[in-house]
């Protein structure tokens, strides 16, 4: 293995083992308004790989109502993986529902690894940053892009950039979901990344989802708060075969990642739902006297 190869995974794989939880440099979110926002919930189980052998596990569930949304999600390190760099995270996000655009307004992620643990937590409100901090405080490093209030405008957090939201009355699975770009600020990196549609697929869950998935490449453009030398920053700005697979989210017009797959040095990464249950929701029906 090359000395390239090595530090790449020594700085990737909490990242590997935390896809479930968090799933940063994988997620984007097309906002469109729309009048009406339909009602739905998930409860999604994924297991993640890399070059086909099995590193870690994780959960996500989501519930979305008539004016606003909460997604949460585990996950940690399995097999031979938990026996290396043992890690486990957890991440939230929450946020109202304005014109049938999902608005964020909390989220938090917190890791731990065999070497650290850390949370980060941001507050968000009309898609400005308006708090955020890392807990403990990482020292300050020189080589760092800073990141300017600039940065922190018209943005989305990580989990919330993951659920795409597709406009009009057609079928949501379909290559519109594919078209869209976002702003992402993750407490740490500001960056930007883009979605262009690559082929339909039909997906078979364990439990649950069985049916067709729209897949889109991703596209990764740092644009602060990352230190430009770091082997994984360079790997990712540069790929071009990343890949996310979108499923429905019952009830609604949101697809959530089904799988996802990025080639590395080491072998491919994935992320891949195993249970993937999701339900319509009756939408509230106020009393009346």
């Amino acid at each position: 293995m090359t000395t390239k190869a090595l530090r790449f995974g020594r700085s990737a794989r909490w990242k590997l083992a935390l896809l479930g939880a968090n799933m940063p440099c994988l997620a984007l979110f097309l906002m469109a308004p729309d009048a009406a926002f339909a009602q739905g919930r998930l409860e999604a189980q994924y297991e993640a790989s890399l070059a086909g052998i099995p590193v870690g596990k994780g959960a996500w569930n989501i519930e979305i109502s008539d004016d606003s949304y909460a997604a949460s999600a585990v996950g940690g390190t399995t097999g031979i993986l938990k026996t290396i760099a043992n890690g486990s995270g957890s991440g939230e996000a929450q946020g109202r529902i304005v014109n049938g655009a999902l608005v964020p307004a909390n989220y938090k992620a917190s890791t731990t690894t065999s070497r650290k643990s850390e949370t980060i937590h941001i507050t968000l409100a009309g898609g400005n940053v308006k708090e955020f901090g890392i807990d403990p405080e990482p020292p300050v490093d020189a080589d760092r892009i800073p990141v300017t209030d600039a940065h922190k405008k018209g943005v989305l957090d990580p989990m919330t950039s993951s659920l795409v939201r597709v406009p009009g009355n057609g079928d949501p699975v379909s290559p519109e979901a594919c078209r869209g770009s976002a702003a992402v600020f993750d407490g740490r990196l500001r960056y930007d990344l883009k979605l262009d549609f690559k082929r339909m697929e039909t997906v078979k869950s364990d439990r649950g989802y069985r049916g067709p998935v729209v897949v889109c490449a991703v596209y990764f453009s740092p644009i602060a708060g990352y230190i430009p030398d770091r082997p994984v920053i360079k790997y990712l700005a540069g790929a071009r075969n990343i890949e996310i697979a979108f499923a429905p989210l019952a009830g609604t017009r949101v697809l959530v990642p089904y799988r996802m797959v990025i080639p590395t040095p080491l072998g491919t990464a994935m992320l891949e739902a195993t249970q993937f249950m999701t339900q319509a929701v009756p939408p509230h029906v106020a009393k009346t006297q």
